[in-house]
């Protein structure tokens, strides 16, 4: 056991610690403000008190290190579900994931009420091979109570070397029994974008993005770009599939919608109280031509997801198809801390350019086209690109074509690529 003497200099120097850290982001009226109040001091004593007695006086010795990660943690989990501590080794799991390339079974979660909820299985990963879906409730790991576990650390289990095995039991919509699942770790490699021209007789391209990630806005212009090149220059309508895109980058979804929108309002950001209002607006260079759109969502399209669609809802820019969306209209800051650990803190909600709020509401589609029911047999596969033909197994994209096909022969033949978008800005209606 530590001296008493020495342990009380060290509760004393980590509350002077953790006064001064608590204390730097805030202006010099809040200082002067908050030094009055002696209720923050003795709350930030209370807890050195409590640290100091658990390593002086537990009956196992804990890392100091593990101490105040839990402490963190414990801090976070008080706020909302997005915000979280992230470990140095998550961190660097999340940095690769971002960047396109990880280890583990691909899957996104998020909680919901106590509940692991997936938002969708990454395309092609060992998650969606298995047949996880979006809206399937992650209730064991390796046979752990995922209650007990939280977001963060759940993604942190089932990450890991390739070869390796996870075991998930998962609750299901609609089944009568959990679903005891063993995957094998993969190297999962996200291609944020794929497609392929669907209808040539009407030119119409269908794209989907998986996921907002680093150089999207890039691979989606060269998708179109290859779309008109292989339709002999002419694209007259375009399906955008966002279906099981758990979202991403911010900023990718931005340059996302702007390629489609030549004036108005993408999104809003608004911090607490609303005091704080970042707003990101189309601009009219490389802007698309006007031809009729279809956006493809379900419920487990969310955040940059919703953003895209949100935008082009609002500014009449195209028709959204399928299920209603996930409902994640918060914006995360994440912070980089000096051991290689990070911060993902909630600083805002997004609303779209009609400023309608999207948390736990979502997008609701203009058309409402269901997915094709599924039984209680085995999981089937997610949301696969749409292949050439395949439209009458896809009811949301059959009905996407539909709309499409609609437009053109009330509008007539949209402009060539090569010539400006007529009929005004976009974000007129």
């Amino acid at each position: 056991m530590k001296p008493p003497r020495a342990s009380a200099l060290r509760r004393a120097g980590l509350a002077a610690l953790v006064a001064a850290a608590f204390f730097a982001g805030l202006s010099a009226d809040h200082v002067a403000r908050a030094a009055r109040d002696d209720e923050r001091w003795r709350a930030l004593d209370v807890f050195a008190q409590v640290l100091a007695h658990v390593e002086n006086q537990y009956v196992d010795e804990v890392p100091e290190r593990e101490l105040v990660y839990g402490a963190v943690d414990g801090l976070l989990a008080r706020l909302d579900p997005h915000s979280a501590f992230l470990r140095p080794e998550v961190y660097r799991a999340m940095r690769e994931e971002t960047a396109g390339e990880f280890e583990g079974v691909g899957i996104e979660l998020s909680a919901r009420d106590g509940e692991l909820v997936v938002v969708a299985p990454v395309a092609d990963s060992p998650g969606e091979r298995a047949g996880i879906r979006p809206g399937d409730r992650i209730v064991e790991i390796d046979g752990v109570s995922a209650r007990s576990l939280g977001a963060q650390e759940a993604s942190r289990r089932m990450k890991g070397p390739a070869g390796t095995t996870v075991r998930l039991t998962i609750l299901r919509e609609g089944s009568t029994r959990p679903l005891v699942l063993a995957l094998v770790r993969d190297r999962v490699r996200t291609q944020s974008v794929d497609w392929h021209v669907v209808d040539r007789e009407r030119g119409i391209a269908y794209v989907r993005i998986r996921l907002f990630q680093e150089r999207t806005d890039r691979a989606l212009k060269k998708a179109l770009d290859g779309a008109r090149a292989e339709l002999s220059g002419e694209l007259r309508g375009l399906v955008l599939d966002l279906r099981s895109d758990p979202g991403g980058l911010l900023d990718q979804a931005v340059k996302v919608a702007d390629r489609f929108l030549d004036d108005g309002i993408i999104v809003s950001t608004e911090t607490r109280g609303g005091r704080s209002v970042e707003v990101e607006r189309a601009h009219a260079k490389e802007t698309e031509p006007r031809y009729p759109m279809a956006v493809l969502v379900n419920r487990g399209s969310a955040s940059a997801s919703e953003i895209v669609a949100g935008a082009l809802q609002d500014h009449a820019r195209a028709a959204i198809v399928g299920t209603r969306t996930f409902g994640k209209g918060s914006v995360q800051q994440v912070i980089d801390l000096p051991d290689g650990s990070g911060l993902k803190l909630t600083v805002a909600r997004y609303y779209t350019p009609l400023h309608r709020s999207i948390q736990d509401r979502g997008i609701e589609p203009d058309l409402v086209v269901p997915e094709l029911p599924e039984g209680d047999g085995p999981p089937s596969p997610a949301v696969k690109p749409a292949a050439k033909g395949e439209a009458a197994a896809d009811p949301q994209l059959a009905a996407a074509l539909t709309h499409l096909a609609s437009r053109q022969g009330r509008e007539g033949t949209p402009a060539k690529a090569s010539t400006p978008a007529a009929g005004g800005g976009a974000g007129t209606r």
